[in-house]
């Protein structure tokens, strides 16, 4: 028995691929994969969310399945939010949380249509993310609290020689934070897609042959169905996972915790 395959790369599904080529003035503008999936997931959202609306803007009294969806999702950020940010104040900060959440699993869920992008299995996109949030806390914090805002590196009680050893580490493991943010749902989406692809490709290179091993293609394809559904909940929990550090980053530049 042949098995005549061309092997491909299962990290070939993460590479940028221009689909628009576009130069300007020697500067490459060119309208990517990874641009059109962020522009597609943006319309999807918006348009979704203008089509649970009423002509006045606002929601039916008696929902319909997807507005109740919608409910609960929001139920659920909001208490995330209460419970994790000890202050009255930080209710004002679930319109972020909320969207970071709608962002974050919007990108993760469309990356598992077949022939599709997953922004969040780039590290420069997530770390663009986190980053832009961090800084934001940082000066949410510096506002509130002032030049408080470095007892954040001093935990209370500190004596004065444990202090020089404990600050540097405070300062480390503070400027790390949103490195380990982008890394985390980085890694997790890369892993499974890449996954995804190594099964599915095995699957693919036992079609394509003859006689036994044609047969057995189906164990490899059955294994791709429970994995799909594992990927599909690992997308959702990473966004939980995300916004829930959100908050608590957010919770810690509020109560200097």
């Amino acid at each position: 028995m042949n098995l005549n395959v061309t092997f491909f790369s299962p990290l070939e599904q993460f590479q940028i691929i221009p689909i628009i080529p576009v130069e300007i003035f020697g500067i490459d503008m060119s309208i990517t994969n990874q641009a059109f999936i962020a522009a597609l997931t943006l319309f999807f959202t918006v348009t979704f969310t203008q089509l649970l609306l009423k002509k006045d803007k606002s929601f039916s009294v008696i929902p319909n399945r997807w507005q109740s969806i919608v409910e609960i999702i929001y139920k659920l950020i909001l208490s995330l939010v209460v419970d994790n940010i000890k202050d009255k104040s930080g209710q004002k900060f679930f319109p972020l949380v909320f969207s970071i959440f709608v962002l974050v699993i919007s990108l993760n869920v469309i990356g598992l249509i077949p022939y599709s992008f997953t922004l969040t299995s780039h590290l420069i996109v997530t770390l663009a993310l986190s980053l832009s949030i961090f800084v934001g806390i940082n000066i949410v914090c510096v506002r509130k609290h002032g030049i408080k805002f470095f007892c954040l590196f001093l935990p209370a009680g500190t004596s004065v020689l444990l202090a020089f050893l404990l600050v540097p580490i405070e300062m480390i493991s503070y400027v790390f934070k949103p490195i380990s943010l982008s890394i985390r749902l980085f890694a997790n989406m890369m892993a499974g897609h890449t996954l995804l692809k190594v099964i599915a490709g095995f699957s693919a290179s036992l079609m394509s042959a003859s006689g036994i091993l044609f047969l057995l293609h189906y164990v490899p394809l059955m294994i791709l169905v429970p994995l799909f559904c594992l990927e599909l909940g690992v997308a959702l929990i990473q966004a939980f996972v995300f916004s829930i550090l959100i908050c608590i980053y957010l919770n810690d530049s509020i109560n200097l915790h």
